[in-house]
């Protein structure tokens, strides 16, 4: 019989009626830049909507003309309830939203799986959210795909670099690299921890990125490590903080979006 991993966060971080739901999205996106080309992956931020929304939107946008081509999405985020080594695959056959549900690439979870890092932890995805955020954009922007979803827990560069190597695929596979930036600092403190942390993004240095400055860290220096390895560029295509979104500038929350090609 087929399970279903429910939304968590529906009616908190983003609304929880479809239409309210992709109404904000499209406003989102509208506002956003397009490319000529699609990105293999993107980096995007994963808080409530009002907050991060539209910067996720300026990488999403870019994934306009992918929508056809793109049948698998790879979406990595960091866990925020529970801890454990390595990264973790649900057993759920589907992801709901209430855009509708999402099958599970079962195929390639079970690749993965036979990596010593990689184990079946079904509570480290019940209440996560830095998966959930961005199945809304993806699902609006891509219409139907399979999906890969792992939460990451305490492991290497070269753990999650294993991974996206054994699932990186060709056009028809996106990468999504779920995390927010620096937590709770004071508007221009952000601002230029934000900025050291797009500089190591871009020039490819995981080794400059702490806990502090990412917290997708994990998954997201995964992706750099890749990228170094292939010769691969990284660019910034927004970069705020929730001071410039929707809340107030004494303790902020940074979001940047990057895509690679």
């Amino acid at each position: 019989m087929a399970t279903t991993r429910s939304p968590a966060v529906a009616g908190m971080f983003y609304p929880a009626a479809p239409r309210e739901l992709r109404t904000m999205i499209h406003a989102f996106l509208n506002a956003a830049e397009d490319s000529e080309t699609a990105p293999k992956a993107v980096i995007a931020p994963h808080a409530g909507y009002i907050y991060s929304g539209p910067v996720a939107a300026s990488a999403y946008a870019r994934l306009a003309k992918a929508r056809g081509t793109v049948k698998r999405v790879i979406l990595l985020g960091p866990s925020h309830r529970v801890g454990f080594l390595g990264l973790a695959a649900p057993s759920a056959d589907y992801f709901a939203t209430p855009l509708g549900t999402i099958p599970v690439d079962r195929e390639s979870l079970e690749k993965v799986l036979a990596l010593p890092q990689v184990q079946v932890l079904d509570q480290a995805h019940a209440q996560e959210h830095s998966l959930e955020v961005h199945l809304p954009f993806l699902q609006e922007v891509l219409g139907e795909f399979t999906l890969v979803p792992l939460v990451a827990g305490d492991a290497s560069a070269q753990e999650v670099a294993e991974v996206l190597e054994l699932l990186w695929g060709g056009p028809e596979t996106l990468i999504v690299i779920s995390t927010d930036l620096s937590h709770y600092h004071d508007y221009h403190t952000a601002q230029r921890m934000d900025a050291a942390t797009s500089r190591a993004i871009e020039t490819l240095r995981p080794e400059d990125i702490g806990y502090d400055q990412a917290c997708g860290r994990v998954p997201l220096i995964g992706l750099l490590e890749v990228a170094r390895r292939r010769g691969l560029h990284i660019r910034t295509v927004d970069l705020r903080n929730s001071g410039d979104t929707a809340g107030p500038r004494d303790r902020v929350v940074g979001y940047g979006a990057y895509v690679l090609a």
